[in-house]
């Protein structure tokens, strides 16, 4: 999220100087970065965003504004090991990736800018991008989350928009309009087709939101972690010393709570993540009670065991629920196992389980082992394309000479 707001950044500061936008629209096999990712390119080489870990990002900006010159293109770039595959630059991510380049001086790009500012702002919308194809131009729709019609180019028909419309609404459930109820990253970009033409769809979402609930030192470096992630960060705390904005500038909001410590003003929503650390056993018990009714995506409490063990049986009791229950709704101690117990660490910690919910993921470590090391190498010795490495002592040869390997 930290690069489409970078990206907006760059936009606005551009003026009248030409820039193309590119976006990864499809991948095939491994890549670095995702379909969504984007990179805009300014004539005089400032350029926000990437669209692979920093190898193509030269080779495209060398030929963007000429291939963009009568419009959008498609470019393919492979990466695969081999170099002397058709399609140029072999990178050894072993997939191709497609991508979408724009100039920025079409109402299409500044429809899409516009939306993109909006979504940080809190808006989602869904962007649908007709992808240029021979004497096909580009084409753009962008709609709103209720369906209604943002933006669609001019030489779009009021029936072909109908038929987009029906088709996110209705035909394929894959392209439904998004809603602030559905998981915030299951709806990913893609690439379908429609009516002979490929169409590259595009959620935009708001950011991650992050509330803090205590604004006490330990709360400053999760703040600065959070908005690298370009997340929306609210600090809430009801002690007036503590709730001042100065010491959160990276925070959207920092609220001084009522008296009765009520949460309604934050407007907590399903997806958000919420970290419960005010260092307050009666503010926790306040909080706590309210918050679990509510079960945000990702609910921390930070303190020892035995605090929380308390905090729960107190507020199952109060809203007549199981330990169970709550148990199951809260995170805690908060944050993943990483070791060290300054600030920073924890907070990196708690950081890393908040992003790991929000993505759907159980943190766990990824290893290769050896077995499964020789195993690609056989592969790559199967189907003919090892990676371009000297052949002295080379672990292909051995490989090649292994007689159990067929």
């Amino acid at each position: 999220m930290m690069e489409r707001r970078n990206l907006v950044e760059l936009w606005q500061q551009r003026g009248q100087q030409p820039a193309v936008l590119v976006t990864l629209a499809a991948t095939s096999g491994s890549s670095y970065r995702r379909p969504g990712a984007h990179v805009l390119l300014l004539e005089d080489g400032q350029h926000k965003g990437t669209i692979s870990g920093g190898c193509l990002e030269a080779e495209v900006a060398r030929k963007a504004f000429w291939m963009t010159r009568s419009g959008g293109a498609m470019q393919r770039y492979s990466t695969l090991f081999d170099d002397t595959a058709e399609i140029p630059f072999g990178l050894g991510c072993g997939g191709q990736i497609d991508l979408l380049l724009e100039p920025a001086d079409t109402p299409e790009c500044a429809a899409l800018f516009a939306a993109m500012q909006t979504s940080l702002a809190g808006t989602s919308s869904t962007s649908i991008t007709l992808l240029p194809a021979e004497e096909k131009p580009l084409q753009r729709l962008i709609l709103a989350q209720d369906g209604s019609v943002l933006f669609a180019s001019a030489t779009l028909t009021p029936e072909e928009i109908q038929s987009f419309i029906q088709l996110t609404s209705e035909e394929n459930p894959s392209l439904v309009i998004l809603s602030a109820a559905k998981d915030l990253y299951t709806h990913t970009s893609s690439v379908a087709s429609f009516a002979n033409r490929e169409i590259y769809i595009e959620p935009l979402l708001p950011p991650q939101r992050l509330i803090l609930f205590g604004a006490g030192d330990d709360a400053q470096p999760l703040t600065a972690l959070a908005a690298q992630l370009g997340w929306t960060i609210l600090i809430a705390d009801g002690r007036a010393q503590f709730t001042r904005a100065g010491r959160f500038p990276a925070a959207s909001s920092v609220t001084l709570l009522a008296e009765d410590l009520s949460i309604a003003p934050l407007h907590i929503a399903k997806d958000d993540a919420v970290v419960l650390m005010t260092h307050s056993y009666a503010q926790d018990r306040s909080l706590l009670a309210q918050l679990l009714l509510l079960a945000p995506r990702y609910l921390a409490v930070l303190g020892a065991r035995h605090r929380t063990s308390l905090l729960v049986s107190e507020v199952s009791a109060a809203l007549g629920l199981s330990m169970e229950e709550c148990a199951a709704l809260i995170h805690a101690p908060a944050g993943f196992n990483l070791g060290g117990d300054a600030p920073e660490s924890v907070a990196l910690a708690i950081l890393a389980e908040a992003h790991a919910r929000c993505f759907n993921r159980d943190g766990q470590p990824r290893r290769i082992d050896a077995a499964a090391m020789w195993q690609h190498l056989e592969n790559a010795v199967r189907t003919g394309s090892p990676p371009l490495v000297c052949s002295i002592d080379s672990p292909f040869e051995a490989a090649k000479s292994d007689p159990q390997v067929k």
